[in-house]
C-alpha cells in the first residue's frame, strides 16, 4: 500500500494536470501576475456558481476575507461580534484584531456548529453581528440564525471556509449554497480546502451591490478609482497564477464534493457500531462536503487512538486542540456566555482521520480495519 495521507493534492493535481499547466502557462506568457484577466475570470465563474445575484470579490486568503468583511460593516471598537467557541482562530481572531470584542458561545455537540439556543443567550445591547462557521463541511442552522439576526438587526457573517459546495434547506423548501445565505460570505482557497489552490487566497460574496462595491475597494487599498482612495482598505489580491489554478478546480467542485461525500459514508458504514467512536452527524437540513471526516472519540482515549493509527502508518489531526476560550491570545478580550463545556469538550474528544478526493476503498478498508483492531 502506498503512503497513506491526510490529503492527496499531488494525487488530484495529476488528473488534471494538463489543463492546470495549461492556464498556469497562459498566465507566464502574459506576465499579468496582479490583477490579470483570469482573476476576474475566476470571479466571474464563481459568482455563477454560488448562484443568481451572488457578488464575488476574491482577496488573498480566508483571514483577510472575514477582515474585509468586518471592516466593510463599518463596525465600531467595542461592538460585539458572536462567534462559535470551536472552530479555527481566524474566525474569532479578525474581531479582536478589528477592535471589536468577540463573544464565545457554545456549540452543538451533534454537529459541531454554533447552537441555536447559546446564541440567543448571548445577545446584549452592544451585539452588531454574528459570525456562524459551518465546521467540517456541514452548514450551521442558518434559518434561525436568519431569523434571529433579523429581528435584532444583526450582519450574518457566514464563515464558509470548510463547506463551499455545501447546501442548506429552508423549512420551505429553498435552497441556498453555505456563504450566500447571510449578509457576506468568506471562504479560503488553502490548498487542502475543497476548492483550493497552490498557495494563499480567498473570496468574499455578497448579495448587496452597493456592499459589495465597498468590499471590494477595501482590498483594493480603499480604492475605485487607481491612485483615489474612498475609504481607508487594505491590500489583499488573489494573484493570478492561482486564479488560473482555480478556475479549473472550480469546474470540478461538484465531483470533488461528491467523492469526499461518497468516502465519508463509506467510513461511516465501515465503523457502525464501533465502540467509543461517535461518527459524524449528518442534519436533514445541511448537505456535508467533508472538509474533514471528524470522530468523537469516548472515555478519554482520543489521544491514544491517535498514537495508535501512527503506528499504522495511519496519519491523524485533531482539529482544534483546545475551545477559543482556552486560547491566551483571547484572555480577557473576549466576553464568554455561559461555561462552554461542549465546545471544551469537542476539543478533548475529536479526531479527524484521512479525507480527500483520491481515497481508495483500500486504503479505507486498512483505516477501518485498524481502528477496529484498536478496540479488540
Amino acid at each position: 500500500m502506498n503512503e497513506i495521507k491526510m490529503v492527496d493534492l499531488g494525487g488530484q493535481y495529476l488528473k488534471i494536470k494538463e489543463e492546470v499547466d495549461r492556464e498556469i502557462k497562459k498566465v507566464i506568457d502574459t506576465t499579468a501576475f496582479i490583477n490579470g484577466k483570469i482573476v476576474k475570470e475566476f470571479q466571474n465563474n464563481l459568482d455563477i456558481y454560488m448562484g443568481e445575484g451572488v457578488h464575488t470579490t476574491t482577496c488573498g486568503n480566508g483571514t483577510d476575507a472575514l477582515q474585509i468583511a468586518l471592516m466593510a460593516l463599518g463596525l465600531k471598537p467595542g461592538d460585539e461580534v458572536i462567534v462559535p467557541a470551536f472552530t479555527y482562530v481566524a474566525s474569532a481572531e479578525v474581531i479582536a484584531l478589528l477592535g471589536l470584542k468577540p463573544v464565545m458561545v457554545d456549540v452543538d455537540e451533534k454537529t459541531f456548529n454554533i447552537s441555536i439556543e447559546e446564541m440567543k443567550k448571548a445577545l446584549s445591547e452592544k451585539t452588531k453581528a454574528i459570525i456562524p462557521v459551518h465546521l467540517f463541511g456541514q452548514s450551521a442552522d442558518m434559518e434561525p440564525i436568519l431569523k434571529f439576526a433579523k429581528e435584532h438587526n444583526l450582519y450574518v457573517i457566514e464563515d464558509n471556509a470548510q463547506a463551499i459546495g455545501a447546501y442548506y434547506t429552508f423549512s420551505d423548501g429553498r435552497k441556498m449554497k453555505t456563504g450566500t445565505m447571510g449578509t457576506i460570505g468568506c471562504t479560503s482557497f488553502f490548498p487542502s480546502k475543497n476548492l483550493g489552490c497552490f498557495g494563499d487566497g480567498g473570496a468574499i460574496f455578497c448579495r448587496d451591490e452597493k456592499l459589495a462595491e465597498r468590499i471590494h475597494m477595501i482590498a483594493n487599498h480603499g480604492q475605485k478609482v487607481k491612485y483615489h482612495h474612498t475609504v481607508i482598505g487594505c491590500n489583499s489580491r488573489l494573484d493570478s497564477i492561482q486564479a488560473a489554478v482555480l478556475k479549473v478546480k472550480l469546474e470540478h467542485l461538484d465531483e470533488y464534493c461528491k467523492a469526499r461525500h461518497d468516502a465519508a459514508q463509506y467510513y461511516t458504514e465501515g465503523l457502525k457500531g464501533t465502540e467509543d467512536i461517535v461518527t459524524p452527524f449528518e442534519a436533514e437540513n445541511s448537505t456535508h462536503v467533508y472538509h474533514q471526516y471528524t470522530l468523537k472519540v469516548k472515555n478519554g482515549r482520543r489521544d491514544e487512538l491517535k498514537e495508535y493509527l501512527a503506528t499504522k502508518g495511519i496519519p491523524s489531526m485533531i482539529y482544534y486542540p483546545l475551545a477559543l476560550q482556552e486560547q491566551e491570545a483571547f484572555k480577557g478580550i473576549t466576553r464568554s456566555c455561559g461555561e462552554l463545556e461542549t465546545a471544551r469538550e469537542c476539543a478533548r474528544s475529536v479526531l479527524s482521520i484521512p479525507m480527500h478526493t483520491e481515497l481508495t476503498k483500500e486504503t479505507m478498508d486498512y483505516i477501518i480495519e485498524s481502528i477496529k483492531d484498536w478496540k479488540r
